[in-house]
């Protein structure tokens, strides 16, 4: 063989590895994914029961409750509430009126089952999906 056949075998071999590669990553990474919703969008979109998603929005007033080491509590995007149940530490910053982001999943009836909760760390931040979502609650209702 012509060398420059050699480099272009060696070329070829090379892109179809880095393909094989990038397919192989992708597909490690999508199931990997967690997705994250507003109240609004679990309502329009109808999240599947036993999917890991992000359900995010702001801690409803009034709505905390406790049972032993569960919490109860309700977070709104001020257009939907959803309610979420947590069994653990909650975050110091954990707040009513605050914003959170609740990891877990939906069961079968029907309830939000958090496995994390996330919260805010000052007065003046809130999550960057939270924000965007409240925004576009806000601006839907205009």
């Amino acid at each position: 063989m012509k060398p420059k056949q050699q480099r272009m075998m060696l070329l070829g071999a090379a892109l179809v590895a880095l393909a094989g590669a990038g397919a192989l990553a992708a597909s490690a990474l999508g199931d990997t994914a967690t997705y994250f919703y507003s109240p609004s969008d679990v309502l329009a979109k109808g999240v599947p029961p036993g999917e890991a998603i992000r359900l995010g929005g702001l801690v409803e007033p009034g709505s905390v409750t406790r049972e032993g080491a569960t919490i109860h509590f309700r977070v709104t995007d001020n257009a939907q509430a959803t309610a979420v149940a947590y069994t653990g530490i909650i975050p110091d910053l954990f707040r009513e009126g605050q914003g959170v982001i609740a990891e877990g999943k939906f069961g079968a009836d029907g309830g939000f089952v958090a496995d994390s909760i996330l919260a805010k760390h000052d007065e003046n931040y809130m999550p960057p999906e939270v924000a965007g979502a409240l925004h576009k609650t806000e601006t839907a209702g205009e």
